[in-house]
């Protein structure tokens, strides 16, 4: 590996409370490696970035630690040449053979020598709206807990309501529910808060409010539907905060929306997950890869082993899971095609994250290029082999004891011969 004297690799081991620093001598230059520690508070950390400037360090490597690296990374970012954040299978160290200190010292040195990749940080405002999108899935997720105590203490009750309405917590429900927190116990009352389609199953729903409700159970519903309407509010705030920061990443939002199975809150998670910058990711493939949406390589003695496609980037696979399955259920699209064709053969689940690595593979490029989506049509595959098709289909069609003859159609634009 070729040296250069002006670059100097220092190696972080980050913790909660402190940070353990080592600094190599500048390639090619014998010396011993300097090592320090610090606090984790801004001034410490700030006092850490004067003197890795004294020492004119040029690259700087940490590990990912729970969220602890990234107060050391806003105060280094911007500051020195080469920043990277290494994925801590990487540095592991050997059992018996761990301190903070040589921890420190062998991440400073698997960076000198290039055997650290670096892990993806978006920019600062890419990654204030990871914030904000993953602080939504937050508050959808106990809305939904409160949504499912709700139904639990019915069904303690024997208010049986949801048995009769498909979405308990729709309008009709919420009005009952509100009436039932005010103090109203009759069932005849409560059915007349029927809003729309419901109001043929009003007698329904009146036979299933005649449980045991009472006093108890009121207050008890009275903290969740309080509970329940807070995190409303509150994800209503979130989203609103959301679609002001997006506003600059309007035209993409736009772009994306294109696809089959992809509306604004994908758009805006894709956005918010991957940013806006493909260069990050060498290829398609890489970015696949980087959201485990594809199968892991576990090759031993020439044989390719199965492997799992991993856990990888949780925010971006929910949503691109999501989105696979809704265009799934899309008319006439290429990305239905797709879903069955391999459903038929290797099953529900593995074609639904076929569908979702497809939309990854299709939104790197376009979110790359900046162009619109080309919808190929459900009959891709068909054109693509038609004597391939044209075979499977008559084989069916024999299966069932019928006799087929092909023929081609006469094109009407061709002279017809006398």
């Amino acid at each position: 590996m070729e040296t250069n004297q002006n670059r100097r690799c220092c190696g972080i081991d980050v913790h909660q409370k402190t940070v353990v620093v080592c600094v190599l001598p500048s390639d090619g230059t014998p010396g011993e490696p300097v090592k320090k520690v610090y606090g984790t508070f801004r001034n410490e950390l700030t006092r850490m970035r004067g003197w890795l400037k004294q020492l004119r360090v040029t690259d700087i490597a940490m590990e990912s630690t729970g969220v602890y690296w990234r107060p050391v990374w806003n105060v280094l970012e911007g500051h020195f040449a080469h920043l990277l954040l290494a994925n801590p299978k990487q540095v592991k160290a050997l059992q018996g053979r761990k301190s903070d200190h040589r921890d420190a010292r062998r991440i400073a040195e698997f960076l000198q020598d290039g055997r650290l990749d670096a892990s993806f940080v978006p920019p600062p405002e890419i990654r204030r709206l990871r914030d904000l999108t993953r602080c939504r899935v937050t508050l959808l997720g106990q809305r939904d807990e409160i949504h499912n105590k709700i139904r639990d203490l019915f069904e303690t009750a024997n208010v049986k309501l949801s048995s009769v309405m498909c979405n308990l917590l729709g309008v009709s429900g919420q009005r009952i529910i509100q009436a039932m927190v005010e103090g109203q116990e009759s069932a005849e009352v409560l059915s007349w808060k029927l809003n729309g389609k419901l109001r043929p199953k009003e007698k329904q729903v009146r036979e299933s409010l005649k449980g045991c409700f009472d006093e108890f159970h009121r207050m008890l519903l009275a903290v969740y539907w309080q509970q329940y309407r807070f995190l409303n509010s509150q994800i209503e705030v979130v989203e609103a905060q959301i679609a002001l920061a997006m506003e600059e990443y309007a035209g993409l939002v736009e772009l994306l929306d294109a696809i089959p199975g992809v509306d604004q809150i994908v758009a805006w998670t894709v956005i918010a997950e991957m940013g806006i910058d493909m260069t990050v990711f060498p290829d398609a493939a890489h970015c696949a890869s980087w959201v485990k949406l594809c199968p892991g390589t576990h090759e031993s003695a020439g044989k390719q082993m199965n492997s799992s496609t991993g856990h990888g980037n949780r925010y971006l696979r929910r949503v691109l899971l999501q989105a696979a399955w809704a265009a799934s259920h899309s008319k006439n699209t290429y990305l239905r095609a797709l879903f069955y064709r391999i459903k038929a053969r290797r099953g529900w689940g593995k074609a639904i994250v076929a569908v979702a690595h497809k939309l990854v593979i299709i939104i790197y490029q376009m979110l790359r290029d900046r162009v619109a989506y080309l919808e190929l049509g459900a009959d891709h595959f068909d054109r693509i082999n038609p004597v391939r098709t044209a075979r499977k289909l008559v084989a069916r069609l024999e299966r069932l004891g019928l006799q087929v003859t092909l023929q081609p159609l006469q094109d009407d634009s061709q002279p017809q011969q006398t």
